[in-house]
């Protein structure tokens, strides 16, 4: 123990001769209130952008979904395969919008690919439990739940610029909200939906 409070110490000593030290004047405060120091739970309205690497296993998924939830921000999936060569068009298309900053005012995003035929991936039936039956396939996640009703299939969308720009921004309105990015949300979709089975 006392080892370790004298490597603490010295080490605090190397930290002060390295920094320079400033001195100031004191502040004095003549009548005037104390500033106060402003806390808020609320979220900012712009959040950066989060590229992850791709998924080649399931837990490596379920991180990148429990990382979306936990900062509020919808994950974007792209679904491809190594034989796919429209994904070699879109894959980095999308990527560089979301790096660029596309959906970054509207709250931000999270984006990975999945590499659909890598075997653990194929072996956990990943593409089974979220519908994914073709590639390439572009695949929202908001609050660990995925958002099949704005899935985007159709390879002519997936490789228009402005589409994709619109489709990024509709998915970081979401906000962990669950609910469509847009007006009305997916709530409405899915109430009107149960209401005409009664």
């Amino acid at each position: 123990m006392q080892l370790l409070s004298s490597r603490l110490a010295h080490a605090e000593r190397r930290l002060l001769a390295s920094k320079p030290i400033i001195k100031s004047k004191p502040v004095i405060n003549r009548g005037q209130p104390a500033a106060r120091l402003q806390f808020s739970t609320s979220r900012q309205a712009q959040a950066p952008n989060q590229v992850y690497a791709s998924v080649r296993n399931p837990d490596q998924f379920h991180t990148y979904q429990l990382l979306s939830s936990s900062s509020r921000t919808p994950l974007l999936t792209l679904w491809t395969t190594s034989w796919c060569s429209t994904c070699r068009v879109v894959a980095p298309l999308v990527r560089e919008l979301v790096e660029s900053g596309v959906g970054e005012a509207e709250g931000g995003v999270g984006y990975c690919t999945v590499e659909f035929d890598a075997p653990d991936v194929m072996a956990a039936g990943l593409g089974l439990t979220y519908m994914i039956n073709s590639v390439p396939t572009l695949l929202s996640f908001d609050a660990g739940e995925a958002q099949v009703q704005t899935k985007v299939t159709d390879g002519r969308q997936l490789a228009d610029r402005k589409f994709l720009e619109e489709w990024i921004k509709n998915e970081a309105r979401r906000h962990g909200n669950r609910g469509g990015g847009g007006p009305g949300g997916g709530a409405n979709l899915l109430g009107s939906l149960f209401g005409k089975l009664r």
